[in-house]
C-alpha cells in the first residue's frame, strides 16, 4: 500500500488501522535538537478524537501518543540538557487502540462484506479481495488521521520557528456558514478553544496531569499504563467535567462544542446538527485553513506549484473539495472582480484584496493563505432503495458520528504542514 507515504525531504509515513493494534506515524527530515514530548502532542490530538460531546462518535479512544523512536533517552553527555530531543534519526510516534472490544468487531464482521454506500468498503474489498481489513473500515477509517496530526504537530513545531502560523476552523456545518472573521481574531480564537478542551478533557488531566505517562519512564512502562488505561476508559469518561455553555464563554470565550470563532454561529450549527441527527441523518460542512508568515516566493512552478500542494488535503478522509482564495467563486466575477490591486506604501505591497489566496503562479505572494475544504457526510443514513432485489446496501451503521468536520479541523491543518515537497 505505497499510498501511505507522503513527502520528499520532510517524509511522513503511516500504518495501522481503526481495529488493530493501534495506529503508527513515522516522520523523516525534521531537524535535530527539538525538544518533543508527548503531552504537546496529546494537546493537538485531543481536537480531532471522538466520543467529547453529542456531535462526535461514540468511540472512546484516548488518542495517547507514545514516542517510541527518534528523541535522546539521556543528555548525550553529561550536562548536555537534550535528553528528550530529536537526534536526527526517523521519529516514530506509535498511537495504540485502547477502544477496541470483541463486541465492536463481531458487530464488523457480521456485516463487513456488505458494502456501505458512500464508503470506501466496496472499492477496496474489489482492490485487496477476501484479506481486505473491513473490521471498523481499517486504514480508511477516520482513527488513521490521529497519524497525520501527531506527524503534523511535528512540522507545526519547525514552522513555528519560521514565523509561520497554520490553524483552521469549521467554517460552515448543516448549512449555517461562519461570517468572515480577522485572521489574528481567528487564531486567538482557536488557541482559546485548544485550551478549553485540554482543561475538559479527562485524559489529559488524568494521564498528563497527574503524571501517570512521564517522558522518563521506558516503552515498556508505558505499555503497562496503557493496558491499566484500557480497563478504566469509562471511569476515566465519567470524570468529563460538566461543560457549561455559558461559563465556557466567558471563561474562555468560545463556544463549548464547536471551534467557530464567531460563538452565535457556532450554536446555531450544533442546534441544526442536533436537528438532522435526530432524524438518523448526518451533516457535512466547510473546514477553513488560513497560513500566515509565509514570504511572498515560497514555492515552485507548475506541478509542485503551492496551491497544487495544497490539493493533497484531498488526502484526508472525507474531504471532497479544496479551494484557495475566492475559489469556485470566481467563476462568477470578472476580470476586475477578482484582481487583487497591489499598491505600494512605505516600501511595501499592499493587496486590496485576496480572491487569490495568498498564491499566484504557483508562489506565495505574502499574504494569508486561504485553503477551504468541502466534507461530505459521514455514512450515517443507508439507503434501503436497493433492498428490494439485493441485500446490496447495509442496514446498520456502527459507532458512527452525526458530522466528522469538526474533527477534521485540526487534521486538513496538519496535513498543510506536511505536503511541502523538499
Amino acid at each position: 500500500m505505497i499510498g501511505c507515504h507522503l513527502g520528499r525531504n520532510f517524509q511522513v509515513t503511516i500504518a495501522g488501522g481503526s481495529y488493530q493494534e493501534g495506529l503508527t506515524a513515522v516522520v523523516q527530515g525534521h531537524p535535530s535538537g527539538m525538544l518533543l514530548t508527548e503531552q504537546e502532542i496529546y494537546g493537538d490530538l485531543l481536537l480531532r478524537k471522538p466520543g467529547a460531546d453529542e456531535l462526535s462518535s461514540p468511540r472512546k479512544e484516548p488518542d495517547l501518543p507514545i514516542i517510541y523512536s527518534g528523541l535522546n533517552a539521556a543528555d548525550t553527555v553529561e550536562g548536555a540538557k537534550n535528553k528528550n530531543h530529536t537526534n536526527g534519526t526517523p521519529l516514530s510516534i506509535l498511537i495504540p487502540n485502547l477502544d477496541r472490544h470483541f463486541i465492536h468487531i463481531k458487530q464488523y464482521q457480521d456485516t463487513n462484506r456488505t458494502p456501505r454506500p458512500g464508503h470506501a468498503s466496496y472499492a477496496s474489498f474489489i482492490k485487496y479481495g477476501p484479506d481486505d481489513d473491513a473490521i471498523g473500515a481499517g486504514i480508511f477509517s477516520g482513527r488513521y488521521t490521529s497519524t497525520i496530526v501527531a506527524a503534523g504537530y511535528v512540522a507545526k513545531k519547525i514552522l513555528k520557528k519560521c514565523g509561520i502560523e497554520v490553524f483552521s476552523y469549521v467554517k460552515e456545518l448543516a448549512s449555517v456558514r461562519c461570517p468572515d472573521v480577522d485572521h489574528d481574531e481567528a487564531l486567538t480564537y482557536t488557541d482559546a478553544y485548544k485550551r478549553m478542551r485540554r482543561d475538559f478533557d479527562p485524559f489529559y488531566q488524568e494521564i498528563y496531569v497527574k503524571n501517570r505517562i512521564t517522558m522518563d519512564m521506558r516503552f515498556l512502562e508505558k505499555a503497562k499504563i496503557l493496558a491499566e488505561i484500557e480497563q478504566e476508559i469509562d471511569d476515566i469518561r465519567d470524570k468529563t467535567p460538566k461543560m457549561d455553555a455559558a461559563e465556557i464563554k466567558d471563561k474562555y470565550g468560545v463556544h463549548h462544542i464547536v471551534n467557530c470563532p464567531d460563538i452565535n454561529a457556532a450554536q446555531a450549527m450544533t442546534e441544526a446538527c442536533n436537528k438532522i441527527s435526530a432524524t438518523g441523518d448526518s451533516v457535512g460542512g466547510v473546514v477553513e485553513v488560513i497560513i500566515t508568515g509565509v514570504h511572498a516566493g515560497l514555492g515552485e512552478p507548475v506541478f509542485y506549484k503551492l496551491d497544487a500542494e495544497l490539493g493533497r488535503m484531498l488526502g484526508i478522509g472525507a474531504v471532497k473539495g479544496v479551494e484557495v482564495g475566492a475559489g469556485f467563486a470566481v467563476k462568477d466575477m470578472t476580470g476586475s472582480e477578482n484582481n487583487d490591486q497591489m499598491r505600494s506604501e512605505t516600501g511595501k505591497v499592499i493587496f486590496d484584496s485576496n480572491n487569490a489566496g495568498g498564491i499566484t503562479g504557483g508562489f506565495a505572494t505574502g499574504q494569508p493563505i486561504v485553503v477551504r475544504l468541502a466534507v461530505k457526510p459521514t455514512q450515517q443514513l443507508i439507503s434501503l432503495n436497493t433492498q428490494s432485489t439485493s441485500t446490496l446496501c447495509r442496514t446498520k451503521s456502527w459507532r458512527l458520528s452525526p458530522g466528522a468536520i469538526r474533527r477534521l479541523s485540526p487534521e486538513s491543518g496538519r496535513l498543510r504542514k506536511t505536503t511541502r515537497p523538499w
